[in-house]
């Protein structure tokens, strides 16, 4: 993808997406907090090979573990340039898995995955549980393991969240998600 937007712009995007689509259907209960209490860090890539875009996964894994989780608490690197075929991302989330477990991060950190094209196992492309995790442009959400586990603790039967955004996306329906997308993406 050439680079058409700023990084301005394509966090702007991401952030419509979040509060239009993630907080606002709840299709992930514990990103209003960090949302709302600006405890999120967005990092646009301008990565173009998916060896910068390690390089750049590297850096804010780095700086998240470094860095006091009531000034950070998770992360979105959004990498527009790279990755825009969702089997190539898919892929290259074995590469993810790899380094976190390498570099000593996979107790510490975790990785969410996010893409304008995902599509889960046994799905068709156009169904509506996809946009799930349908993104305005690819990303990798790193999120601390210990907020999760302290979200988690607070919230009742967490393992039921998947099945209940799929039932949320399959009322909302796939062409209002991608009605809701366009919309953040102007």
């Amino acid at each position: 993808m050439k680079k058409t937007h700023s990084s301005d712009s394509i966090i702007a995007q991401t952030r419509c997406w979040i509060e239009r689509m993630v907080i606002a259907l709840n299709l992930c209960p514990f990103a209003r907090k960090p949302y709302e209490a600006g405890l999120v860090r967005y990092v646009v890539s301008e990565a173009h090979e998916p060896e910068q875009l390690l390089h750049d996964l590297e850096a804010e894994l780095a700086y998240l573990q470094g860095t006091d989780p009531k000034l950070v608490e998770t992360s979105i690197l959004i990498h527009p340039y790279v990755l825009g075929d969702f089997l190539d991302y898919n892929d290259f989330l074995d590469v993810v898995d790899d380094l976190l477990v390498q570099q000593g991060y996979d107790e510490a950190i975790q990785i969410a995955s996010l893409h304008p094209h995902y599509q889960f196992a046994g799905t068709r492309p156009d169904d509506a549980e996809n946009y799930t995790n349908r993104s305005p442009y690819p990303m990798l959400h790193l999120l601390r393991t210990e907020g999760v586990a302290r979200a988690i603790a607070g919230y009742a039967r967490p393992e039921r969240i998947p099945e209940r955004n799929i039932a949320q996306m399959e009322r909302l329906g796939a062409e209002q998600a991608r009605r809701i997308l366009r919309e953040c993406m102007e």
